[in-house]
């Protein structure tokens, strides 16, 4: 006989040997036992499942699973017991399976099976990783109380931790996953996880082949975050995450499409080590054809013409095929100018607009532009959710789109704007759900917000002029004052109704006190963005001297401001005009920071300020812009009452009615430079300001002027809260510094600045962005001097953090790069400390 084909027989014989015994039935021994020669059929009277230890079985269940049913008929010997084994061992729940006959009566069998259990997961721990690792480990292995323990749990788990490190660049982990008899009660086993990370392999070399188009160079530089690190590197972060490889490998072919290789790919990379702690990866790149543009044809529009969209598209035959390029300006970008927006700022939301590729050949693409224009959709519903504190009304006042009206996107972007700019809620949370009804043509709008604290407690201080002052402030943002003879609203006050009340103080000592009450309704009467806001506010500056002292010098200053507001609609309704009277009596005694040292004066003045406000964000603006102008004007007493030189000789005859007439212009612009999430952001910014007289036999008056240069925090700088001076910061420079140039005061200033922002978090919780800066400007006596381009310099960096219980926090170094005259002392850098406000 053929020795393969007895060895065969031999194996065959073996396997209908183990299908025998496995489907053997044991009998009681004073039963007999059955005789496997002559199989006979017998009806289940009963089965019953047991375990050695006599722990609790789901009887009903194990029946199911074993398909031995109480009336089923079976074979005995027979398939059936084989296949009842097989099914019950298929569960992973047991290591050993026994089934054996009770007893036999007439034609009926009565099976007991006992079952040998698995061990079963009590608890899980991780040795050798991270709090933070540990928790997201946790996710990954879903590992749940209960769960019976076999090999293919341990090497599930195992593969699971493995790969989790090795996606953040540990390729070189080691995991072993062990268990033991749990000590707690209830019993069950421990499993323990130990991980060896090793440290993060780097990258040594990253070789790219068959790319003719665009450089090594090019394509290395657009990896981000995939970086080479050779021995001599000291700087370069090269570790090699799993994650961001991939997102860097879509970026290389994301570089060609937009050069028009829009059939390019990585047809091989290959990872492999260099040494123990280096790998080197190979990259192949097929780069295909470069593709233009040729013929765009539209089908399917009849609202506007081909020419109309082909110019909103841009796009010309011969440009490079650029498929970012195309489907931005076809869907939804940022500025609203793309084809989609188009029609959707025209109620028509159930728009399509599909681009085919009709015909390519050779290295032309014809395009066709398939729209299906939809009927005009009208807003049914608008509801929001998630204002739990702020009131219905607040919100719904803000909102853009209104049931009846058309569908417009540009109403739920600038919707959006407003929530976001209310400072109530957190904007990175912010949400819109339309449901649409395309039956009938209407469109239900929930927006969804999440509350953030909006309450501050305002801790500021700050070193300036060998003085140090502090600042204790509260400002309640959305105060209810309707709500303040309410017990039950004192949650810990009455809020919801959008209203801002804020109380502060301001103190250096005996020297200088400040107290100030403010109060704004942004919407006077409840209908219209008309508001009103009333401040109040007194402040005592001297030497701190007590009353009875010779030598006490004070000065007090008491106020009290008025101002209306209102939104306009026309250029557009990003534009508001504000008005303002403003009334201040100065009281003064052995005074030496004012002209005037014994008597008092009155301010009496007009404000009126136009600013258009676009910004997306009140604490970090990623793009719009805040440009503003003011003017502010006193009466010309001196003229009106034709007072001559002879007339004004004491500074009691000047300044008993303050005169002066005051411009500024401020205008910021928020440049995205990066459109992922943490976006990058340009600010600029120019500044110009000018205080003017009416009399020349008057002069100018040494009110309302601006102290210049340092870090623009109020009450640093000697006696300007008192002349009403503005207080201007350039960051490098002490405190009233580029101002004192002029011996006063300044009346004319220019400043420009700009500022490159990136966010570290922007959780409303703690918001932090680092910024570096360059700034430049300089202040006059006269127009006459005046000169833009004469300017003192600065630079440097600085980080900001917003707590919405303290505001704004910043510490910011600058480096000076002119002189100051008669200023020989001044450091060169120096560090400006704030809290509570911005840099003004």
């Amino acid at each position: 006989m053929n020795l393969k084909l007895y060895h065969l027989l031999v194996f065959t014989c073996f396997l209908l040997l183990v299908k025998s015994t496995t489907a053997q039935i044991t009998l009681g021994q004073e039963l007999g036992s059955i005789n496997y020669s002559e199989p006979k059929e017998y009806e289940i009277a009963s089965v019953n499942f047991r375990t050695k230890d006599n722990s609790a079985l789901d009887q009903n269940i194990l029946r199911l699973l074993s398909g031995l049913q109480v009336g089923n008929k079976i074979m005995v010997p027979g398939d059936e017991i084989s296949n009842a084994i097989d099914a019950l061992w298929k569960q992973g729940l047991f290591t050993g399976i026994s089934i054996n006959a009770s007893r036999i009566e007439n034609d009926k069998i009565f099976l007991d099976i006992e079952l040998e259990e698995r061990p079963r997961l009590s608890r899980f721990r991780f040795t050798g990783v991270k709090k933070n690792e540990a928790d997201d480990l946790r996710e990954q292995v879903r590992l749940i109380r209960g769960k019976p323990i076999n090999e293919n749990l341990l090497v599930n788990t195992k593969s699971t931790v493995i790969a989790y490190f090795v996606d953040k660049g540990f390729m070189n982990a080691q995991v072993e996953v062990s268990s033991q008899p749990d000590t707690i009660p209830g019993g069950g086993e421990l499993m323990n996880i130990e991980v060896k990370k090793n440290r993060r392999v780097k990258i040594h070399k990253i070789n790219i082949a068959g790319n003719e188009q665009i450089s090594d160079r090019k394509l290395k530089r657009k990896m981000k975050n995939t970086k080479e690190n050779p021995w001599w590197s000291l700087f370069t972060t090269s570790k090699y995450m799993e994650d961001n490889y991939i997102e860097d490998k879509e970026k290389i072919l994301s570089m060609y499409y937009d050069k028009g290789y829009k059939d390019v790919k990585i047809v091989k990379d290959t990872i492999y080590k260099y040494d123990p702690k280096r790998i080197n990866i190979d990259i192949t790149i097929d780069e295909g054809n470069q593709y233009f543009f040729r013929n765009i044809n539209w089908i399917g529009n009849t609202k506007y013409t081909s020419k109309q969209l082909s110019d909103i598209l841009g796009i010309k035959k011969g440009d490079v095929y650029n498929q970012a390029n195309l489907e931005q300006n076809l869907f939804m970008n940022a500025s609203e100018s793309d084809i989609s927006s188009l029609y959707m700022n025209d109620g028509h939301l159930f728009f399509q607009i599909t681009p085919v590729e009709t015909f390519v050949s050779n290295d032309s693409v014809d395009i066709e532009m398939r729209i299906y224009e939809g009927k005009q959709a009208r807003i049914n519903r608008v509801t929001v959710v998630g204002n739990d504190k702020t009131n219905d009304h607040v919100v719904m006042r803000e909102i853009r789109t209104r049931p009846g009206q058309l569908f417009r996107r540009s109403d739920i972007i600038r919707t959006q704007r407003e929530l976001s700019q209310l400072g109530y809620f957190d904007p990175e949370k912010m949400g819109v759900n339309p449901m649409p009804n395309p039956q009938e043509g209407t469109v239900d709008i929930e927006y969804q917000v999440e509350e953030k604290p909006s309450d501050q407690l305002q801790l500021s201080g700050g070193w300036g002029a060998g003085r140090l002052i502090g600042n204790l402030g509260l400002a309640f943002n959305n105060f209810s004052a309707k709500r303040f003879f309410k017990k039950e609203a004192w949650r810990p006050l009455p809020s919801g109704d959008g209203q801002r009340l804020s109380i502060n103080a301001s103190s250096t000592g005996r020297a200088f006190q400040s107290y100030n009450l403010s109060f704004t309704e942004p919407w006077l009467g409840g209908k219209k963005p008309n508001s009103l806001t009333i401040t109040a506010y007194h402040s005592i500056f001297g030497n701190g001297a007590p009353k009875n002292d010779p030598t006490r010098s004070v000065t007090k200053n008491t106020g009290l401001i008025l101002g209306y507001g209102r939104r306009l609609k026309w250029p557009d309704d990003f534009f508001t005009l504000q008005h303002s009277l403003s009334y201040q009596y100065y009281e003064l005694e052995n005074s030496t920071a004012f002209v005037l040292e014994n008597g008092f004066a009155n301010n009496f003045s007009f404000t009126t300020v136009l600013s258009r406000n676009s910004i997306d964000g009140p604490i970090y603006p990623k793009s719009g812009s805040n440009i503003s102008l003011s003017v502010q004007l006193t009466p010309p007493y001196s003229l009106l009452q034709g007072a001559t030189a002879d007339e004004l000789v004491t500074d009691q005859q000047k300044y008993k009615w303050v005169e002066f007439h005051k411009w500024k212009f401020d205008a910021q612009w928020f440049t995205p430079l990066t459109k992922n999430k943490n976006t990058l952001v340009l600010m600029t910014r120019a500044n110009f300001g000018f205080v003017g007289l009416y009399n020349r036999n008057k002069g100018l008056a040494p009110f309302e002027r601006f102290r210049y240069g340092g870090t623009g925090l109020s009450g640093l700088t000697w006696g300007a809260q008192f002349l009403g001076a503005e207080i201007v910061g350039l960051r490098g420079y002490d405190d009233g510094s580029i101002s004192n140039q002029t011996g006063n005061d300044a009346p004319i200033y220019n400043r420009y600045t700009m500022e490159l922002r990136f966010p570290v978090s922007l959780n409303p919780s703690a918001t932090v962005f680092a910024l570096a800066f360059a700034e430049g400007g300089n202040a006059w006596n006269s127009f006459g001097d005046f000169n833009p381009f004469n300017i003192k310099r600065s630079a440097g960096i600085g980080v900001r953090v917003f707590l919405p219980m303290f505001g704004l926090l910043g510490l910011d170094y600058g480096y000076r790069f002119d002189d100051i005259p008669g200023r020989p002392d001044m450091a060169k850098g120096q560090f400006h400390f704030i809290i509570g406000q911005n840099f003004n």
